[in-house]
């Protein structure tokens, strides 16, 4: 498609050698170059895969920092260090990264391969030949047939079908799978033959490519006539034809054109905390590296110009360095290099190994699999598995995320009268469990038979000829865009867009009124048994600004009326004030069935005149031919005709809440995560499924709506809100709120309020609170707040409240929803989750981890997120600790070599330590650890807070892996030197030589590090066993063949330290200086870890030790039940526990840790360890935080 001046595109089609519409002539009809209908998602060829994936990868810093490392040890002058002690890591990450990437593009060149010789009909010379898709241009008339995939964006010419009508499946462009109806336009539907479409030469005019994929527009000049195209004339690339037997079309837009493509942009790349940490960290690491770097040069200037000048007769400095200070200079680069490893490239790799195996976890947990659906749950991404763990706000939607999505119609209102109460034999509403026998249809053939009602009374009305009730149904079977099919003879099966619709659809014909066929411009309704084909006039579809749909039929009598139904906020004010009386009856109707969850709709009717029906149809279609405001000129006419309706009554559908809604969101309460429902649903609706689901409860002190109009009346609901909550805080007497009051900023004024309150707020007052001027304002409140429920919210407003908190908030948010309207949210969102449901699965494709029911939601955090987190937080401190010990003896070590860039260790034990002797074991605690079982996880939520308060890897928490890094450093160091100053050997030879003190040192330094790991494990398996002593193993193995005779024979330049490991160790000095230098090292851990699981468990510790307690009580109830079995069973008393039972429950030895176990633990000066973090944390946010009393924060479970 081209741009023309006016920004539309033109296609011509007059008679060419490609069907006639896209020869050479054609070619310069168009207003810009079109681009072919080759597809390609891939990123590289064979001849730019290595520079651009190079390139690429050179981005990242760290990558480019080894680069430079690498260039700095190609310098002899500097280098004391074999460049292969870089390259070889550097290449081993440069090399997976690349057959990664490559692997991936391969795929999509395989896919794109896949797609672009894909072969289709194209009409050539007025013949129908094969062409590959990538060989389709714009104009070409191309055939398809039924279960053929569009190859590019047509516009409908015929079909196989009468009128021009053809059905398709768009599951690939919105995720919907239901069936939709497109029509040619009447003048291009007769041409069916070849010999006619090769005489076609028309001109489209049409919009520049867009990805609008609801929305068309453009105009067909032909035979000097013009005709208006819409998006129901349109077949876009990526549907599939269906239950037609063929259908010609005319491309329009072809490859990246297409709207499919115009949608592939690309997803917002998303980072986790610890990542925007550890860049931090590694920068401050750096600037340590320098100062080191620096001290260590100093050190050198002054060594070279006090002592070394003494020396130079035979330690001469090297060429070209002249001067002290220029000595320094170079050390200086030399120390960069050595010291490099606190940084090790490995730690990256390794990162994302650890996240890829949380990732399959999640793919591979049996519990988060549906069975009825067949689908497990999918990590979409890598990169965000431990933010899982630290998740404080969920925001969900709530039709097919909280409930099921499957409509079920429930009641109805029908002039002032409501049916589907369930009544007693007496005629009074029954109560729950006395539900009897559903209304019987068989007296209806087409009946459905799986559509179950329990008020008798209303197919009496049917029955009595009651013309409301008549009425009623017969919009039903009228007002829709359902499709129906008859598989055989009386079966019909319906596919509707919105299950909704099919529901309502469903329930007029049970009850008489049977939907059973259209046309594009007729539709077949069975009444009661009798055939009647309406006249189709006009359809006035629904959309999200209407909220409405209406048809306009003439009956077989010539009576032309208008059907509309929508929502009530929108059809009660386009009524006849005539129906007021009825409309107030309806209203009560209404909220009734709203108070009961359900989903309402209101339907009218509205006779028109023949002669203005005739005017306004003109009118229609001079609006839907305009080229300029179409969409506008045709809402007007729209809302024109809908005015002065008559009111027939009201409808109300069940929807279901999913299985485990309730339980999920009291256990993800429990674990301080804030649930807010963001729904389209009316307010009284949500109100009641939030009752359902447990996020309001009777025991709330208040429950705030917000409905205001207009800005001052939000402002004020709001205000209100805030002040009653603080008025409730202020009555308890709390002596630290009035502190707090004073001390902390606007935001953090409702942090200790005591008492749980929810927030309601309507989307016209949404719109209001969102502005920038009352945005703090409407979070302060929202957040002191436990539930928040939104409802009547765009998908725009449901995004812009994700970034509001996302904006204010330092906590991590997870959008949560099945439909379209969710694509906003989920990408916005640290955390996207999609529920494949009834919507389709444009939700799923837009997220980062989705699965099939809200429950899963819960074992998603609390297991798999928990164990993340912990998982990459032992990982990081771990890795930062080895490297600090490995790397700080070479800078102890300078002040004794005089700063001369020596390495204590062997090169070939630098290039390994991180890349064979360290990794594995720390990759295993990384992928398979835990501190408590998923039972336990899921049993105590608490157990989830010190991800929120990010307890396990901090700014803290990293200087104390460094100090205990640097601590192990100095003694690894000193110990062995200060052992070996006057050591000898057995033979009575000094001990102390560089080689043997290089040894000893790497020896304690694997052994330390392995012990340490040891310790940091808390769930061994036996590839934790495997890898620690197998590295360990390793490192023996490696250190004795490096040292051989052999390697030294063949490579004597590189293997200088022939003999000495076998030399080395033998020595009992040797091993009893190892064993002492592992025993410092460790044994303060030992005890800090000791003493602080006796003075100040943590909740975790907790739970561990009540779970050791519980296996003692087992074992102790296996030996009383052993004993029982001994007895007489003559005995006819009631009880039939055993002896010791009662002692056992008075001791509070079989107790739950949610009673006795954990109320001791509360009761323990460490109660408020959290708590106390949270409030700190509370007052530095720039927001309020969730209130609740330090009491009920100490623990629920």
């Amino acid at each position: 498609m081209g741009c023309g001046a006016a920004g539309h595109g033109a296609v011509r089609g007059p008679p060419g050698p490609r069907g006639g519409a896209a020869g050479a002539s054609q070619r310069a009809g168009l207003q810009r170059e079109v681009p072919s209908n080759c597809i390609k998602t891939s990123k590289y060829n064979i001849i730019t895969f290595l520079p651009v994936n190079l390139f690429e990868q050179f981005q990242e810093v760290a990558n480019t920092y080894f680069l430079f490392l690498l260039i700095l040890q190609l310098i002899p002058q500097i280098s004391s260090l074999s460049w292969f002690t870089t390259i070889v890591p550097l290449v081993l990450v440069l090399t997976i990264t690349a057959v990664k990437d490559a692997t991936d593009d391969y795929f999509r060149h395989k896919s794109d391969n896949q797609v672009n010789n894909r072969q289709s009909q194209v009409l050539i010379s007025g013949v129908l030949q094969q062409e590959q898709w990538m060989n389709v241009r714009v104009g070409d008339i191309i055939k398809l047939e039924n279960n053929q995939f569009v190859a590019a964006d047509l516009l409908l010419l015929s079909s196989s079908e009468p009128h021009g009508l053809c059905y398709i499946e768009t599951a690939e462009l919105d995720g919907e799978t239901n069936m939709k109806v497109r029509q040619a336009i009447p003048v291009t539907s007769e041409l069916g033959s070849t010999s006619k479409l090769a005489q076609f030469d028309g001109e489209v005019i049409c919009e520049p490519p867009n990805n609008k994929l609801d929305k068309f527009g453009g105009t067909l000049y032909w035979k000097e006539n013009k005709y208006p195209l819409s998006n129901q004339n349109m077949l876009l690339r990526g549907c599939v034809l269906r239950n037609t037997e063929w259908c010609f079309g005319l491309v329009i837009f072809a490859g990246p054109d297409t709207k499919l493509m115009q949608n592939s942009g690309r997803t917002k790349f998303k980072r986790t905390s610890i990542d925007r940490l550890m860049n931090t960290l590694v920068l401050w690491i750096f600037g340590f590296l320098v100062c080191m770097g620096v001290i260590l040069a100093i050190g050198n200037a002054i060594w070279e110009h006090e002592v070394g000048v003494c020396f130079q007769i035979y330690l001469p400095w090297d060429e070209g360095v002249h001067s002290a200070f220029f000595s320094g200079f170079l050390s200086f680069w030399s120390y960069i290099i050595i010291l490099n490893t606190v940084v090790p490239i490995s730690l990256y790799v390794s990162v994302e190994v650890i996240r890829l195996g949380h990732s399959y976890f999640i793919n591979w947990d049996k519990k988060m699999y549906c069975a009825k659906r067949r689908t497990p749950a999918e990590a979409r991404t890598t990169t965000l598995n431990e933010e899982l763990g630290q998740v404080e706000y969920i925001f969900s939607d709530k039709t097919g995320t909280l409930t099921q999505n499957i409509m079920v119609f429930s009641k109805c209102s029908v002039n002032g009268h409501s049916y589907g109460d369930v009544q007693d034999m007496l005629g009074h509403k029954a109560e729950l469990g006395e539900r009897p026998e559903p209304v019987d249809f068989s007296f209806n053939p087409l009946a459905d038979p799986r559509f179950q009602f329990w008020d008798p009374s209303l197919l009496e009305a049917i029955k009595l000829g009651d013309a409301h009730v008549h009425e009623f149904f017969r919009l039903l079977s009228l007002c829709h865009t359902v499709m129906s099919e008859e598989k055989s003879e009386g079966e019909l099966y319906y596919k509707a867009q919105s299950p909704d619709e099919g529901a309502l659809v469903t329930a007029s014909r049970n009850f008489g009124f049977v939907f059973r066929s259209r046309t594009p411009k007729t539709i077949t309704v069975h009444e009661l048994g009798r055939a009647i084909t309406y006249q189709l006039l006009a359809i006035l579809d629904f959309n999200n600004i209407r909220k409405r749909m209406s048809v306009i039929v003439r009956s077989p009598e010539g009576k032309i009326r208008l059907y509309c139904k929508g929502a009530d906020t929108i059809l009660l004010e386009r009524l006849h004030p005539i129906n007021q009386d009825l409309t107030n009856v309806t209203t009560d109707h209404l909220n009734e069935y709203a108070g009961e969850g359900l989903r309402t709709l209101v339907l009218a009717y509205k006779d028109l005149e023949e002669s203005y029906y005739e005017e306004w149809s003109e009118r229609l279609h001079r609006a839907s031919s305009a080229h300029e405001a179409r969409e506008d000129r045709l809402a007007q006419l729209y809302d024109e005709v809908e005015h002065d309706m008559m009111l027939l009554g009201a409808t109300a559908i069940e929807d279901k809440l999913q299985q485990g809604v309730p339980e999920t969101i009291a256990i993800l309460t429990l674990a301080n995560i804030k649930i807010w429902v963001l729904t389209g649903d009316k307010q009284e609706t949500a109100v009641n499924i939030g009752y359902s689901c447990k996020m309001l409860t009777d025991d709330m002190t208040e429950v705030f709506v917000v409905t205001g109009h207009t800005v001052l009346e939000v402002r004020e609901e709001l205000r209100k809100a805030r002040e009653k909550m603080m008025d409730a805080s202020r009555s308890t007497g709390n002596g630290f709120y009035q502190e707090k009051l004073s001390s902390s900023k606007l935001t953090s004024v409702l942090e200790a309020i005591a008492g749980e309150y929810a927030l309601v707020i309507n989307g016209h007052s949404l719109a209001h609170a969102l502005e920038a001027d009352m945005e703090v304002e409407f979070l302060e409140t929202a957040c002191a707040c436990k539930a928040v429920i939104c409802c009547r919210v765009t998908p725009l407003q449901k995004a812009q409240v994700v970034e509001l908190v996302k904006k204010y908030k330092k906590a991590v948010t997870l959008a949560i929803g099945d439909g379209a309207n969710d694509v906003s949210m989920i990408k916005t969102a640290h955390i996207g989750v999609g529920i494949s449901g009834q919507e389709g699965i444009q939700a799923v494709l837009a997220s980062d981890y989705s699965f099939s029911q809200f429950k899963f939601l819960q074992r998603l955090l609390l297991v798999h997120g928990r164990w993340s987190y912990l998982r990459m937080c032992k990982f990081l401190c771990y890795f930062f600790y080895k490297n600090f010990a490995f790397t700080m003896v070479h800078f102890w070590f300078g002040f004794f070599c005089g700063f001369s860039a020596q390495t204590v260790y062997d090169q070939y034990f630098i290039t390994l330590y991180n890349i064979v002797y360290t990794s594995l074991p720390v990759l295993a605690m990384g992928v398979f650890d835990q501190d408590v079982p998923e039972q336990r996880s899921m049993e105590y939520p608490k157990l989830y807070e010190p991800g929120q308060l990010n307890l396990l890897f901090n700014k803290r928490e990293f200087f104390i892996c460094i100090a205990q890094g640097i601590y192990t450093s100095v003694l690894m160091f000193f110990i062995p030197y200060g052992v070996f100053a006057d050591a000898t050997r057995d033979d009575g030879a000094q001990l102390a030589d560089y080689q043997s003190f290089a040894v000893t040192v790497a020896t304690s330094l694997v052994i330390v590090v392995s012990v340490q790991i040891g310790l940091d494990t808390g769930f061994w398996t036996a590839i934790n066993h495997f890898f620690i002593w197998g590295s360990l193993a390793a490192y023996f193995a490696i250190l004795f063949a490096m040292h051989s005779d052999g390697l030294f024979q063949m490579f004597p330049n590189q293997f200088r330290f022939v003999g000495n490991a076998q030399n080395t160790l033998a020595q009992p000095t040797v091993w009893l200086t190892i064993a002492l230098t592992t025993v410092v090292c460790i044994m303060p851990v030992v005890a800090f870890r000791f003493l602080k699981l006796d003075l100040k468990p943590e909740l975790s510790d907790t739970v561990r030790y009540t779970q050791l307690v519980r296996k003692k009580q087992k074992t102790q109830h296996r030996c009383m039940r052993r004993a029982g079995r001994m007895g007489s069973r003559r005995s006819g008393y009631a009880f039939s526990h055993q002896e010791g039972f009662g002692e056992l429950i008075m001791s509070g030895k079989n107790m739950r840790l949610s009673s006795l176990a954990l109320s001791s633990f509360t009761a323990r000066p460490s109660t408020g360890w959290i708590e106390t973090l949270r409030k700190k944390k509370g007052s530095d946010s720039s927001t309020a935080g969730s209130p609740s009393s330090a009491a009920s924060k100490t623990l629920k479970v």
